[in-house]
């Protein structure tokens, strides 16, 4: 069984490097994608943070879409409920415009930050969660054929039909995407506790939409991929430094990795990244293999899309390229 498989991209600002570098990285990496033959490469909106370079999501898809020819580029992803609906449509757009037939657009209800930085971004803030699935509808709007008196058009954005898709780490998001009949992403990569419940209760609720006839579904995970196990988990070692600075509050660039990570673990942490990071994809090509085919016959999902947590540049393109030649990937 093959099935496609798509890269998710936070632009790591790594430590030692610049934000320059990081853009420059996405870039390099987007190539790389497109050369192995995966699906699509998703940039994720996060906020204020000194590890993360693709805050303006928008702009760095334009970036890594001009250093390719055709696979897939969208957000994995925007954070709706920062930005008005036409302000995205009109970002989102103006991107499937110049890039035909290639652009995604991932939603996400959470803010991506800090409370403080959020009230920054100018959005209403004491909106309760209702007002999500109206907002989806309203994005949807702007992207469609505007209706004889609409008073407010995307310009760009009309008519561009930008695919939409609903990303979440709970169960809300699967029954509302189940229900809006789009395309659904879970973040198992961090969230992985509620994965199989997420996956029935969208394929239980699933109804069929102008966009979507029938559902399909994407899991989200981990990989760092290397010539050898041991390789892989020193690599391994930047990723589970940022889950235990997150843990505790602290803001900081992407880690190089560490000989010993239990040096610097506690018991707590011990515990929380084999429950967080449970299905990671670590190790050789062979080992990454025989872990992935397990998650794939046991999730029975449509696509992967996956992060490679890797602070060393030319390390995270051979795990992209070395995880395409699993075997298991459908080439597009």
């Amino acid at each position: 069984m093959t099935l496609p498989f798509s890269l998710l991209d936070l632009a790591p600002i790594a430590e030692g490097s610049s934000i320059a570098d990081a853009l420059d990285n996405s870039r390099q990496l987007a190539i790389q994608a497109e050369q192995s033959g995966y699906n699509r490469v998703w940039l994720a909106e996060h906020h204020g943070m000194y590890g993360v370079a693709s805050s303006a999501t928008a702009v760095v898809l334009g970036h890594i879409a001009a250093a390719t020819s055709k696979i897939r580029i969208g957000s994995g992803g925007v954070m709706l409920p920062n930005h008005s609906p036409l302000v995205i449509a009109e970002q989102f757009g103006t991107l499937a415009t110049l890039f035909p037939n290639r652009v995604d657009l991932g939603l996400g209800r959470a803010p991506g930050t800090d409370m403080a930085t959020a009230r920054a971004l100018r959005r209403n803030l004491t909106s309760d969660v209702d007002n999500y699935p109206a907002e989806i509808r309203e994005l949807q709007h702007y992207l469609g054929a505007p209706q004889a008196g609409q008073n407010i058009v995307a310009v760009p954005g009309a008519n561009t039909h930008v695919p939409i898709w609903l990303l979440g780490s709970s169960l809300y998001s699967a029954k509302l995407a189940g229900q809006f009949g789009l395309p659904y992403s879970f973040a198992s990569h961090f969230a992985p506790d509620q994965l199989f419940d997420a996956i029935s209760l969208y394929r239980s609720s699933f109804q069929a939409s102008e966009q979507s006839e029938k559902p399909y579904m994407m899991a989200g995970l981990m990989a760092v991929v290397a010539d050898t196990d041991e390789e892989a988990e020193y690599l391994f070692t930047s990723v589970q430094q940022q889950f235990m600075n997150l843990r505790l509050g602290v803001n900081r660039p992407f880690a190089r990795p560490v000989d010993d990570i239990t040096k610097i673990c506690t018991a707590a942490d011990q515990a929380m990244l084999s429950n967080i990071l449970r299905y990671a994809l670590v190790g050789s090509k062979q080992t990454v293999s025989d872990k992935l085919s397990q998650f794939i016959e046991a999730t029975k999902v449509d696509e992967l899309i996956v992060s490679m947590p890797i602070h060393n540049m030319q390390a995270r393109l051979n795990s992209a390229k070395l995880l395409a030649e699993t075997g298991l990937m459908k080439v597009c």
